[in-house]
């Protein structure tokens, strides 16, 4: 199917396949350290340019407003241009963002959080379509290299911010700068990948027909799904540390925590996946993430610190579960590439826009409140809203009815 939907420069070897596993590998390297690092610098970041915390605090979320935004057109450039021109742009605006954020101005630093917020969407919904249209019969173990590659990267650049600006004369700027480095490494190896440039067909030549999505109860499950556990995510990263140490921990101790959310979701985004994609129903997966999230979230709420290390690998595993659903719903319920770009444009830009809110309204709840059981009750309520979605989406069928 896919051959009627692309012209193909050169088919790939298996040595070009491989050549292409790397580029997707660095390529998501890229995808959340540029975010993931910011976090632990927002008070230095705040401090030495005078800003507000409240500008402080954009920093992370101008980013999943820029998924919100861009991710619906990212199918169309692929269509026009195709994937790999798309993607390799996409690096190439990624780059331009990360050298302008460390400049030293204001101006600079937001104008360069954009661009970086526009390529990481580019990015976000392309690579699973790739995927899909390159290793067809190995969707599950190509979307765990990459999903555990991003995971991997965001926890190191989360952990090593501090120590790094700590290090250099430059200070914040030199954390934030070093991730071109990567993005560097990251456009030579894509430039090997230019003589397999695929061009989608010219009108009338393809079988491929663009149906909207928006009537689909299929996509809207798996768009809930995907927002909901963004919410989840987001609202971890930005609160969790907070939580902890108004529980009693120290500070230190409670960043760790946070460390080890993230670590411990890297083996769950290899493996689950693979195995995803040998199942025809992921439903059991889906009861697997709720539950894990349901525990640990219970086990937060009623302060039992002492088994604090066991509640917060019980939500990194939980997450990291489901992301890689998130990931694979994408390629699981399409029938072609291009299907796969859609859905995926449209789940990450009304779920990205889902989870920016989510920082904010928990927050706002714990001032309002004067605490956090009310908030984290809310994020309980939001693990039954991804059961639910995800009992959905993890049904066996695609977001179209066949051609």
């Amino acid at each position: 199917m896919n051959s009627q939907i692309y012209q193909r420069e050169q088919e790939r070897s298996k040595t070009g396949q491989l050549f292409l596993l790397f580029s997707i590998i660095l390529l998501a390297l890229n995808m959340r350290s540029p975010i993931t690092s910011v976090g632990p610098l927002t008070t230095i970041i705040r401090d030495d340019l005078n800003l507000s915390s409240t500008a402080a605090g954009a920093l992370t979320t101008i980013p999943l407003l820029a998924f919100a935004v861009l991710s619906p057109f990212a199918s169309k450039l692929a269509r026009k241009f195709g994937m790999e021109v798309v993607l390799f742009g996409g690096l190439l605006v990624l780059t331009a963002g990360l050298l302008l954020r460390p400049a030293g101005s204001v101006v600079g630093l937001f104008s360069g959080t954009v661009l970086i917020g526009l390529a990481i969407a580019l990015c976000n919904v392309l690579i699973p379509a790739l995927v899909k249209l390159n290793f067809a019969h190995q969707i599950g173990l190509m979307t765990g290299f990459y999903a555990t590659s991003m995971n991997l990267s965001g926890a190191l650049a989360s952990g090593f911010s501090i120590p790094i600006a700590a290090s250099s004369d430059l200070g914040w700027r030199a954390a934030l700068g070093f991730s071109v480095i990567l993005a560097c490494a990251a456009i030579l190896v894509w430039l090997t990948q230019w003589r397999y440039i695929r061009h989608p067909l010219k009108a009338g030549q393809s079988t491929y027909k663009k149906t909207s999505l928006k009537g689909s109860a299929l996509a809207w499950k798996v768009t809930a799904f995907m927002g909901i556990q963004s919410l989840l995510f987001y609202s971890f990263v930005a609160w969790l540390p907070d939580i902890l140490q108004e529980q009693g921990l120290s500070a230190g101790s409670a960043g760790w925590m946070l460390s080890i959310v993230q670590f411990t979701q890297l083996p769950f985004t290899f493996i689950v996946p693979i195995l995803a994609g040998r199942m025809k129903n992921q439903q059991p997966l889906v009861i697997v993430a709720a539950l894990f999230m349901m525990m640990g979230l219970s086990g937060i709420l009623f302060e039992w610190t002492e088994w604090v290390l066991i509640w917060v690998m019980l939500i990194g595993a939980a997450g990291g579960c489901a992301f890689s659903l998130a990931m694979m719903f994408f390629s699981l319920r399409t029938r072609n590439s291009f299907e796969a770009a859609d859905l995926s444009g449209m789940a990450q830009s009304a779920g990205y826009l889902f989870a920016a809110l989510g920082p904010a309204l928990f927050g706002a709840l714990h001032d309002m409140m004067n605490g956090w059981t009310v908030p984290l009750l809310l994020l309980i309520a939001a693990v039954i809203g991804l059961f639910i979605a995800g009992m959905g989406a993890g049904k066996e069928g695609y977001v179209t009815e066949k051609p």
